[in-house]
């Protein structure tokens, strides 16, 4: 029997035990860099299976290692992110979330129940890895900074330097045994922008004895709109989008302030950080225009995703050879955001899609949607081929 199959009957006979792990992750979520117990139970199948790992690294992160045939010749890192969403799950199934107001619904028990799998597959097949495999099991994916950022500062990407990282993450829009790869720009950066317009409050039938900060917040998101519009190169995608205005209690009352939250995203860096100045600038003039002020804040958060060409189209070969060309798609760019970013800005990196939806089109609802879940025979083709894929050189 050749490596490829190997692997395949392994990612079969581990497949339920794959499936069990994920309805246990799946049912205790825990939020960003609060995932103790969820830690404590990768420690324990690590153990179990006799790999050795290193935990409490950015406080419930753990890096685990497989060495192969000459281990310091070669390594391959593998990520799985591990939090969960503050979501109240709306599905009624045997392994629904036990937590009230907390739910997996970006596919993190996904990931890392088919990191654990994968490392199954690789411990079995010891003696096929050339160099080493290291096993990242990362927190807080959903919240700034990231988890990668402080997992890269202690030191996860050293000592010695992958040559290269891979992380997949569920695809809904993808049926399950299918997969999708995308070179070069993937994902954009995000930024968090939180505005506060200070006015002066009344009555508001007398707007002329206010400074309307209703009004003023308008003109600002309009205004925004405008600027990005015309100073953004039309060939690099840029988004501004406003979630939240938060400012009045009634009908008759101009308040003294109004509070904007939104975020800004885009595919070039040096871009990214112009427009932050073209923001700030814009803002406070807008305000100080009509007597009102501003304090504009933009938190940096992850940079864009950048998958390593070569790196990616090797593995999207790869992927073929294990799946068939009729399983392996091309992807588009993706405004959203990662923090597998991170990574990728240090190593060459591989960030791929995993189809999850039936195949009837259920189990197809979008990731931070209270209905998500995946049809659970993608868990075998994720253990597979993750294994597959860190096994080639």
């Amino acid at each position: 029997m050749d490596l490829k199959e190997r692997v395949k009957q392994l990612a079969q006979e581990h497949f339920a035990q794959t499936k069990a792990w994920r309805q246990h992750l799946h049912a205790h979520p825990e939020l960003s860099f609060e995932e103790e117990k969820t830690a404590q139970f990768i420690a324990e199948q690590l153990g179990l299976m006799g790999i050795p790992f290193k935990a409490g690294i950015a406080g419930t992160g753990i890096v685990a290692l497989i060495e192969g045939n000459d281990p310091s010749s070669s390594m391959t890192a593998l990520r799985a992110d591990i939090d969960a969403l503050p979501i109240q799950e709306l599905n009624e199934v045997a392994y629904k979330s036990t937590v009230d107001g907390r739910m997996h619904a970006c596919g993190h028990d996904v990931h890392t129940s088919s990191l654990l799998g994968a490392a199954k597959i690789l411990n079995d097949l010891k003696s096929e890895i050339k160099g080493s495999i290291r096993l990242i099991f990362q927190p807080g994916e959903e919240k700034l900074p990231g988890g990668a950022s402080l997992l890269i500062k202690e030191g996860v990407l050293k000592n010695p330097v992958p040559k290269k990282i891979l992380g997949q993450h569920v695809f809904p829009e993808l049926p399950a045994g299918k997969v999708g790869f995308k070179s070069g720009i993937y994902m954009a950066s995000a930024d968090e922008i939180y505005i506060t317009i200070k006015g002066k409050g009344g009555h508001a039938a007398m707007p002329h004895k206010n400074i309307d900060p209703i009004l003023t917040a308008a003109r600002v998101i309009c205004g925004l709109q405008e600027l990005v519009s015309r100073k953004s190169n039309p060939a690099m995608p840029t988004v501004l989008s406003f979630g939240a205005i938060n400012g009045g209690f009634a009908t008759n009352v101009t308040p003294e302030e109004v509070q904007l939250l939104g975020t800004f995203r885009t595919f070039d860096e040096t871009w990214r950080f112009e427009a932050h100045e073209f923001i700030k600038n814009f803002v406070e003039a807008t305000c100080a225009a009509v007597g009102a002020s501003a304090l504009v804040d933009i938190r940096v958060g992850y940079p864009c995703l950048y998958n390593h060409e070569e790196t990616t189209e090797l593995k999207k070969a790869q992927a073929i050879e294990f799946l068939g060309e009729e399983n392996v798609i091309d992807l588009d760019i993706r405004m959203t955001a990662e923090d597998f970013a991170y990574y990728t800005h240090e190593v060459p990196g591989c960030f791929y899609r995993l189809g999850t939806a039936a195949p009837d089109g259920s189990k197809s609802a979008p990731v931070h949607n209270p209905h998500f879940d995946i049809d659970e025979r993608a868990l075998e083709t994720s253990i597979g081929l993750m294994a597959w894929l860190a096994l080639k050189a």
